[in-house]
């Protein structure tokens, strides 16, 4: 099968009834296209994974990859720690994602301790971690479920433990939030997108997708009892976070 068949077009043709967006099997077979051409500074996130983890992780310790779709995280660590340094379980609600991302492990990386299951991170019995990676996936929960989950992995994690929290974000003014937007869109249409994609897609993920101000992720990483928190990475309105459990 060409590449070409692996690209994003779910959007390309007007939708008569717009669905709400969900990760099933279309978005599956497109979505390394899909991330590529909407997600700035997807790829520079993934490659510092594995340095953070070499700063940060205990050796041979364990990993929570929440929301892991096809394994990026996983294949990440996979590709810049041995086999030794650590074992990995991801997590997603997507059948279809979860059975991708086995196929992908079991021929990239077979002898890396890395399993994928198919659950809820929001009800998921979580084991000690000394690293917690949720890329893109908090803000696809309600609001009123982000400081149960984020409570729950503060408590799963090992002291010395680090949560790395990667998200769309908006501006708390109005102004800056607009001006941000637009220049996403931009980014967009420089990736192969039309303006009917752009906006189906946009409708697609209202109320599916609720991102948070940056102050507020701080603010909740807080609350559930990080003491130290920062961004250490911002693209248009697409950011990444680091908190740290105290030793």
């Amino acid at each position: 099968m060409s590449d070409a068949s692996y690209r994003d077009a779910i959007f390309s043709t007007p939708l008569d009834k717009m669905a709400r967006f969900s990760f099933d099997e279309t978005v599956v077979a497109c979505f390394p296209d899909m991330i590529r051409r909407s997600v700035p500074g997807y790829g520079q996130i993934l490659g510092m994974l594995g340095l953070i983890a070499q700063r940060h992780l205990r050796h041979g310790a364990h990993v929570y990859d929440l929301g892991c779709s096809l394994g990026a995280v996983g294949l990440a660590l996979a590709g810049q720690l041995p086999k030794d340094a650590f074992s990995l379980t991801g997590i997603d609600l997507s059948p279809a994602m979860v059975e991708r991302a086995r196929e992908t492990f079991a021929t990239e990386c077979p002898d890396h301790d890395i399993e994928v299951v198919e659950g809820d991170i929001r009800t998921f019995d979580y084991q000690p971690a000394g690293m917690i990676v949720l890329n893109f996936t908090l803000q696809f929960l309600s609001p009123e479920d982000r400081d149960d989950v984020l409570h729950k992995l503060y408590n799963a994690l090992e002291p010395g433990g680090i949560l790395v929290l990667s998200e769309k974000i908006k501006a708390g003014d109005e102004q800056d939030n607009a001006w941000l937007v637009e220049r996403y869109h931009d980014f967009k249409r420089a990736n192969g997108y039309s303006d009917l994609e752009i906006s189906q897609k946009r409708t697609a993920l209202e109320n599916v997708l609720v991102p948070d101000t940056l102050e507020a992720h701080h603010e909740r990483l807080a609350r559930v009892g990080f003491a130290r928190s920062l961004t250490w990475f911002q693209y248009l309105n697409f950011s990444s976070m680091i908190a740290f459990k105290e030793k």
